[in-house]
């Protein structure tokens, strides 16, 4: 590991190198003087940054990508052999034989399809609803961030109290008025998931909601102002001035959230634990290589997860921008 890693170190040099020759010569070409001094004092300023990126971002991914295609066992790190499209393989005849790997990409596409348009929706409503001019609203806008500030875990387990399948659960407890209960919400297969799309929903929609906000405020108040003067209603302004003002910003929340959503990971492990009805492929790949030791196999469900949502993502970008 030692050794690739100072062989991808030396790439990434030569990489920089390059960069420097290439703008030595454009300068050249263009007869303006290269002030040396200038240049190697951003590239200063930039070795941070770059030193971070390539020990956190660029060699976690080159390493996974290698790892996919090994039979690496955590427990024997130093026995790794290259198998091909073994662990490949393996995934799709799993898929086939519709085992664990196969729940874990039904759960995830089920909780990407409601959560992402809830979440949007709720996040738009919100927005619209704080950006109005009416004294205390900066209060609900405040409310409404809040459980962004909250930390997934410490919000799991909150709910995790609030639909306890005991009288004691909030939820239970005010349904026992009624003299319904107690129901094991998270237990039950047909409900946990929903439960988990609402609790993502309402905790991530407060950051949407101030970009949402900001966009926003990019819309001028004369077309607004023209609409009302042409006979437009609330409705008519809101399709044909605030949706098409707000088309990049949509753009970037949908990618977001649409990824966000793919690695949906931490609530269904302490809200339900490893149940096929709520396992997702993030938990898959976290329980394949930390629960059983393929760090192999992990990797190659990190891979196909990795391409899967690029694609998507590139899809996306071009039906939103209508290009």
């Amino acid at each position: 590991m030692g050794t690739i890693s100072i062989i991808i170190l030396v790439v990434l040099a030569a990489v920089l190198g390059t960069m420097i020759t290439v703008d030595i010569v454009k300068a050249k070409r263009a007869n303006v003087k290269y002030h040396w001094k200038q240049c190697i004092a951003g590239y200063v300023m930039m070795a941070p940054a770059i030193t971070l990126a390539f020990v956190f971002v660029l060699l976690p991914i080159l390493f996974s990508l290698g790892y996919s295609f090994t039979d690496y066992h955590l427990l024997y790190p130093n026995d790794i052999h290259f198998v091909g499209f073994d662990n490949f393989k393996t995934l799709f005849n799993e898929i086939g034989n519709h085992g664990e790997l196969y729940n874990a990409i039904l759960n995830t596409l089920k909780f990407v399809v409601f959560v992402v348009p809830l979440q949007i929706g709720l996040a738009l409503v919100l927005a619209l609803f704080t950006s109005r001019k009416k004294p205390g609203v900066k209060v609900f806008k405040v409310c409404f961030f809040a459980p962004v500030v909250i930390s997934l875990t410490v919000t799991s387990f909150l709910w995790l109290q609030i639909l306890a399948p005991t009288e004691s659960g909030m939820l239970n407890s005010f349904l026992s008025v009624f003299g319904i209960g107690p129901i094991d919400f998270l237990g039950d297969p047909e409900t946990a998931m929903i439960w988990i799309v609402i609790m993502s929903a309402w905790q991530g929609c407060g950051y949407q909601m101030l970009i949402f906000s900001s966009g926003l405020t990019n819309i001028r108040d004369d077309l607004y102002e023209a609409a009302s003067l042409d006979g437009a209603g609330a409705w008519d302004k809101f399709v044909n001035i605030t949706l098409p003002g707000l088309k990049s910003t949509l753009l970037y929340i949908t990618i977001t959230v649409f990824v966000g959503a793919c690695r949906v990971m931490i609530q269904p492990m302490l809200m339900t634990g490893y149940k096929m009805h709520t396992v997702t492929l993030s938990y898959y790949m976290y329980e394949m290589g930390y629960g059983s030791y393929l760090v192999g196999l992990s990797a190659a469900v990190a891979l196909l997860m990795t391409i899967v949502i690029g694609i998507v993502t590139f899809i996306q970008r071009k039906v939103l921008k209508g290009d």
